[in-house]
């Protein structure tokens, strides 16, 4: 795909752009490398040309929220993160209100606690007390900027409608001092779900859609070499065979309460392997499988996989 213009600005999302060793960002937070398959890529460049939201679906530890770390880190824009709550709203990603405080302030200055005239000035102006979200932050920005609105299904099921006009728009009214707030240069927002509730077709309409198929072994490949780029080929290759043999195992119980093993426990399973001398991880691999609640994560599964094992002995 051919790069993409808006406001002059060249933007192209690419994996081919990726942190050092144990690189930080601005607020000390750890920027981990992230490897999308190429239909990905053409996701996120396509809802930047079109200029609509990404929705990302996929299982649990796909690598849906660090996509949008990693689109910030190659095209070097800022990044906003809205992590939804049950108890969030759609306006508290544009701004909030402290109501509390006005009051407290203007009983302050009614009993003349205040004696600066710049002060009194900063209780009477209710623009005092607005606090921006993410998403009114990213719209005052004098670039595109990175939006994550990171799990919108666990908030109430109108929370994205709520959402329609803004992300059509890009714009918002403070109600309490009526001034009205327009994105300077269109954020570019991605948005994950775990299908925990369905999204209404008015928000659907105005998204694009990626579902995050789970990597081939040649991509999980790719994916610990970027992490580990030291690591031993045959302990990587070896912990990936048997990463892999538990997934199919767990895929063919009929229980729909197992859930299937996925990257991001990969990664910290081979994280653990990669610290121990090599023939010591390796000889682990030969064993049983090693290092267990890293990858099943309820009691259940860990007895029906070594009560497998145990059939197989």
């Amino acid at each position: 795909m051919e790069e993409v213009i808006l406001n002059d600005i060249a933007l192209k999302y690419t994996d081919s752009v990726q942190p050092t060793a144990r690189e930080r960002d601005g607020s000390g937070k750890l920027i981990l490398p992230y490897i999308p398959d190429e239909d990905l890529v053409e996701s996120v460049n396509l809802a930047i040309q079109l200029q609509r939201p990404l929705l990302l679906k996929g299982e649990p530890g796909c690598g849906k929220t660090q996509l949008a770390y990693s689109v910030a880190y190659s095209l070097n824009l800022p990044f906003e993160a809205w992590y939804v709550k049950s108890t969030s709203r759609a306006k508290d990603g544009l701004y909030t209100y402290d109501t509390v405080g006005r009051l407290r302030d203007a009983q302050l200055a009614a009993a003349k606690q205040f004696s600066k005239e710049e002060d009194i000035q900063r209780v009477q102006d209710p623009s005092t007390y607005v606090r921006l979200g993410p998403l009114g932050r990213a719209f005052l920005k004098e670039q595109h900027t990175v939006v994550l609105i990171d799990e919108i299904d666990k908030a109430d099921i109108d929370f994205p409608n709520d959402l329609l006009l803004e992300i059509d728009e890009r714009r918002f009214i403070i109600e309490e001092t009526g001034k009205e707030i327009r994105a300077k240069y269109p954020p570019i927002v991605i948005i994950t779900s775990n299908d925990e509730k369905d999204l209404s077709n008015a928000f659907l309409r105005r998204c694009l859609f990626h579902y995050i198929e789970f990597p081939s072994r040649e991509r999980l490949i790719k994916i610990i070499q970027a992490h580990f780029p030291n690591a031993s080929e045959t302990l990587l290759e070896k912990s990936i065979d048997r990463f892999q043999d538990l997934r199919q195992e767990m895929q063919a119980y009929e229980s729909g309460r197992t859930k299937a093993v996925n990257t991001s426990e990969l990664i910290d399973w081979f994280r653990i392997l990669h610290s121990l001398p090599q023939d010591m991880g390796l000889a682990k691999l030969d064993g049983d499988l090693p290092y267990l609640g890293t990858l099943l994560k309820s009691r259940d599964d860990q007895i029906r996989h070594l009560n497998k094992n145990k059939r197989n002995e």
